[in-house]
């Protein structure tokens, strides 16, 4: 238990440092890849992302969804790529490989859909390499470029006002 809060304080630390250093993309290229980060338990309606990609018109080869669930056990998880907080270490380090090329892709644009307060997952958004990031509104502001204050379940919203506003920044 005590180790469990010197390691949740090392992330905390790597996301405060990844955060400090964060260069923001001046890049206005037209969006071509997405990421997504979601949390399973804040039950999310996953199809409606299909939607999302339609719209942001990517091809789903250039779209890519990933899970954060707090269960540990596979088998109760419906998603291929999914991750819990067994499979981050020390210090930001990155014990998944799914999660990892994730991390490591140059997405377009990453979308951070989740609300709850949590180290993980804003690990994740912090370390990703994407050019501009969206999320909806968290209590650390520095995370996205963008963010859509909205209700977790009002997916037309956020997705009026994303399109709406890419549109704006000449990304779409």
């Amino acid at each position: 238990m005590i180790l469990k809060g010197f390691k949740e304080k090392s992330n905390k630390k790597y996301i405060d440092k990844k955060l400090k250093s964060r260069v923001i993309s001046q890049d206005n290229s037209r969006i071509k890849k997405v990421g997504v980060l979601i949390n399973k338990d804040e039950a999310i309606d996953v199809k409606w992302f299909d939607t999302l990609a339609d719209a942001l018109k990517v091809t789903s080869n250039n779209f890519q969804l990933i899970v954060f669930t707090k269960e540990k056990r596979s088998e109760n998880v419906s998603f291929n790529n999914t991750y819990n907080e067994k499979n981050i270490g020390w210090g930001g380090t990155i014990k998944h490989p799914d999660l990892e090329r994730f991390i490591n892709s140059d997405f377009d644009l990453l979308i951070s859909y989740y609300t709850e307060e949590s180290i993980h997952l804003k690990l994740i958004t912090t370390a990703s390499n994407a050019k501009f990031k969206v999320g909806l509104l968290q209590e650390d502001e520095r995370l996205n470029d963008l963010i859509i204050k909205t209700d977790l379940k009002d997916y037309n919203t956020f997705e009026t006002e994303l399109l709406k506003y890419l549109k704006i920044l000449n990304k779409l």
